[in-house]
């Protein structure tokens, strides 16, 4: 994929969606979703506040008149209503609105909300920048705090299975270090050399590995050229696995906010996809994310 728009059209094929939005009451928020509605993507579910969404849907320009809208006490009851209706709905997609990552976690977690498939759960977020020549993942930015060897090796099978669905057949994964070579006092780089083990002997299958690089060399082949790295990912890469959520985190607001880049992301790894953006990201972001949870369906 070149453009994030891309998505849009593999969305529009799987025909509309129902998206279940948790604490609905936000201008970002509903602006995406009339762009997702109005696209024939989505048909939304409004969970939150009615007086305080129907007036931010006022102010958007959204006629929600004929949306179904829930009504909540509090944010948390909202977060566990929209995970009931996407267990219970068909071909559903629940969304976060303008609450904190943890509490709709917390209610996606929730044996008794249904939504657990037995698999890791991992954060994806597909950027469209101006400097690179084609769609990057980056994860997990978001979910995942330090994660352990066998914990990587999931997150990277579970973006790895978000490319294939979006059809790149062999992605190529860069596992990100401050370094380029085996340390032994930085886990980054020692995981990441056991990465590329496992996938040469077929532990991580349908993709390519390299590591440790440095964000330079995982994204420019004249970094990587320039440091004498020969590697099929270096200055390719579809996917880059960063060792932990603070410099993953750092790294994805680095590009938005610094880098001039466009954003969609997403939960996997549950029974249903998970919109799951920053609450500073854009509604074209949303917008995107959206499309991205509506096309991986």
């Amino acid at each position: 994929m070149k453009r994030l728009e891309d998505l849009v059209g593999m969305a529009a094929k799987k025909g509309r969606r129902t998206l279940v939005v948790a604490v609905a009451q936000d201008k970002d928020v509903l602006l995406a979703v009339k762009s997702a509605t109005d696209a024939g993507l989505v048909n939304p579910v409004l969970v939150g506040n009615p007086e305080e969404i129907k007036e931010i849907a006022k102010e958007a320009g959204f006629d929600i008149s004929t949306i179904e809208i829930i009504p909540a006490t509090d944010n948390q009851q909202a977060c566990n209503l929209a995970a009931g209706i996407a267990r219970d709905r068909k071909n559903c997609i629940l969304m976060k609105g303008m609450i904190p990552t943890g509490m709709l976690m917390k209610a996606v977690l929730d044996k008794g909300n249904g939504l657990m498939s037995g698999s890791l759960l991992s954060h994806i977020a597909f950027f469209e920048s101006p400097y690179y020549h084609k769609i990057i993942c980056i994860t997990d930015a978001a979910l995942n705090i330090s994660p352990d060897l066998q914990e990587k090796a999931g997150i990277i099978n579970n973006a790895v299975k978000a490319l294939h669905r979006l059809g790149v057949p062999l992605p190529k994964v860069g596992i990100l270090a401050a370094v380029e070579t085996v340390n032994p006092k930085m886990e980054a780089t020692t995981h990441a050399a056991m990465l590329v083990a496992m996938q040469k002997r077929n532990q991580i299958k349908g993709c390519v590995i390299d590591g440790p690089l440095a964000l330079d060399n995982a994204v420019s082949a004249e970094a990587a050229h320039h440091k004498g790295i020969e590697s099929e990912v270096a200055g390719d890469a579809d996917i880059l696995l960063v060792p932990e959520i603070t410099s993953g985190n750092i790294l994805y607001k680095s590009l938005i906010f610094l880098g001039g880049a466009i954003t969609a992301a997403m939960i996997v790894g549950a029974s249903v996809p998970v919109v799951l953006t920053s609450r500073s990201d854009s509604d074209k972001s949303k917008f995107f994310s959206i499309a991205l949870a509506a096309a991986m369906a």
